[in-house]
């Protein structure tokens, strides 16, 4: 009920198209309440050789009763369709500006088409139910009082009869629904894998086609949907076993009322006409008792999907400004970590552990260590994407945690070794910070990327749309575009996390060239592997498994640090065979 509350409570904003659509469904309801009883008179007028006109009149009223339902339900419908629209539209803000808002560790814990399913499958279900589901309860429920209400006037011995089953129906309804929520939770939970699923093996298609993987996918995907049907069936079975029980159970109430009414028109206690009227209300009466299966299902689904869907939107950020933050203050970029630590959750050892560093403004580091001795970590630290299990960052002089964040991200700009490019132009792709940049500004950024060449060789220059997540360019051209939104990023503080990994040899070059132009005055922070790009740093940064093992320029660690030198030796023999593979390519 809880959760029905909740989504209730999403009306709120169009409350005046709620009153509009109840008022025109319960007109539409006094006007087919009213068929029965001129079709009962009409009855009787027929019977009792009434003139003609009289006929005409009630087949006239009858007509237009129909009629006005026909309008008022069509403008009912109208009005619902757009409540259910606008509550969609709502959720949708609501979901998606909550995901934006949380953390990145969240992310880092949930697959994609998982939280895909909710804003759409589920969302779906809860559209449906708010803007025609609970009309159609509402509905049914007043059709049924009034039809109650009308056959207690009329007869009251037969509409005593004729409810008789509807407290039945009552615990019926109320087991069906007991039932029905958890196996609709399950199915919409099962859907959800199935997306999750589908968004993966499209999503690594490339992958899966190089290793020939597809019947491995396929059956992958199979059993998931053999899962949504295994759970589909179990609700089916639940629809199957209810759904025609709530129906039937009113049968009874008609066949009673047809042997006792008709023994009492067939020894003239009860006109035809005033059974006819009551039939009708009868008949009028099982409908929606008929149809309250349907309603309490999409009611179910509503309310399954509406758990998942608050789950999302009832987790706070963790990772937040606190109220009325000032912005970063001015600075040139000074970044001091003062004993920082760093455990992600569910992880046995620090990825950080008490990191003190201190990088000067204007200079440029270079984060070495082997694979998992937490450089991209400590880089991530910066922007405030993770904050510290301990300790605090500066910048500037003030703690990141204590200033608003989008003005510290805003002054630092990042770039990854797998550079995210969205599925529209070049030009928006590198205006990406700088929405309104003038052209020629995205083009020297190009320029100093070394990305300006090959983006006029595309069919349409920086006006060309690039494929979902950059797979229509290269690696090497992903950076550059990722490099040059960074440099028209202009930011305080430049982080690249292994920036150059994806170009060869001559393109880094030049990129290191244009790099030296960009990082001269700035803050730059580099995650290194290549021997060519840790020369561009004043210092270097040694880390081994999360502690600062070495701080120093190249120089002075080739002489006092034994792991260093192990790097460097390690950098340098893995790029031996590269370079005697260009040198062997190389026309004789």
């Amino acid at each position: 009920m809880q959760t029905f509350g909740r989504l209730l409570g999403f009306l709120r904003p169009y409350r005046t198209g709620v009153i509009i659509s109840f008022t025109l469904a319960g007109l539409a309801m006094i006007a087919t309440v009213a068929i029965p009883e001129l079709s009962g008179a009409a009855v009787n007028a027929i019977r009792y050789g009434h003139h003609r006109s009289e006929l005409v009149g009630y087949a006239v009223a009858i007509a237009g009763a129909g009629l006005a339902r026909l309008a008022l339900t069509l403008g009912r419908r109208l009005v619902a369709g757009r409540v259910s629209l606008g509550v969609e539209y709502d959720l949708r803000e609501a979901l998606f500006g909550r995901l934006q808002a949380l953390e990145l560790a969240f992310f880092d814990r949930q697959q994609t088409g998982q939280l895909m399913s909710r804003v759409t499958v589920d969302l779906q279900s809860v559209r449906f139910f708010l803007g025609y589901g609970l009309i159609f309860i509402v509905q049914s429920a007043m059709t049924i009082l009034l039809a109650a209400v009308a056959m207690l006037v009329l007869q009251p011995l037969l509409a005593l009869i004729a409810l008789a089953p509807v407290p039945l129906v009552v615990y019926t309804t109320h087991r069906y629904s007991m039932r029905a929520r958890p196996a609709l939770e399950e199915v919409q939970q099962r859907i959800a894998e199935l997306t999750a699923e589908a968004q993966e093996s499209i999503a690594g298609v490339r992958v899966v086609k190089a290793f020939a993987r597809e019947a491995h996918q396929r059956a992958r995907f199979e059993r998931a949907v053999e899962r949504v049907f295994a759970q589909s069936l179990v609700e089916a079975r639940l629809q199957t076993r209810y759904n025609p029980l709530i129906g039937f159970l009113p049968q009874l109430g008609l066949a009673a009322v047809l042997l006792v009414g008709g023994d009492q028109v067939v020894h003239h206690h009860l006109n035809l006409g005033d059974f006819t009227a009551f039939y009708l209300y009868l008949l009028m009466l099982l409908s929606p008792m008929q149809t309250l299966g349907i309603s309490l299902t999409m009611a179910q689904r509503a309310a399954a999907s509406g758990s998942r869907i608050f789950q999302i939107l009832d987790r706070q950020p963790l990772l937040r400004s606190l109220a009325g933050a000032p912005p970063l203050p001015p600075g040139s970029g000074e970044i001091r970590f003062e004993g920082v630590s760093l455990r992600y959750d569910g992880a046995k050892a620090d990825a950080l552990a008490d990191i003190d560093l201190t990088i000067a403004a204007g200079t440029t580091v270079a984060l070495v260590g082997a694979t998992g001795s937490g450089k991209t970590t400590l880089a991530m630290l910066v922007p405030r994407l993770y904050d510290p299990s301990a300790g605090r960052i500066l910048i500037d002089g003030a703690d990141v945690r204590e200033v608003e964040i989008g003005s510290l991200r805003r002054a630092i700009a990042l770039t990854g070794d797998d550079p995210f490019l969205f599925s529209t132009s070049v030009h928006s792709n590198i205006a990406y910070a700088r929405p309104r940049a003038a052209r020629a500004e995205v083009e020297e950024a190009a320029r100093r990327a070394q990305a300006d060449e090959f983006i006029r060789s595309l069919p349409e220059g920086y006006d060309t749309r690039i494929g979902e997540r950059g797979l229509t360019v290269s690696g090497g051209q992903r950076q550059r575009l990722a490099i040059a939104r960074a440099i028209l990023a202009d930011p305080r503080i430049l982080i690249l996390d292994d920036a150059t990994s994806s170009v060869d040899a001559s393109t880094e070059h030049a990129i290191k060239l244009a790099l030296g132009e960009v990082m001269a005055g700035r803050t730059t922070i580099i995650i290194a592997h290549r021997l060519s790009t840790i020369t561009l740093a004043n210092d270097v940064v040694v880390l081994d498994r999360g502690v600062l093992a070495a701080h120093g320029t190249h120089a002075e660690l080739l002489v006092g640090s034994q792991l260093y030198r192990e790097i460097i030796e390690q950098t340098e023999a893995e790029q031996q065979p590269a370079r005697r593979r260009r040198i062997g390519a190389a026309p004789r």
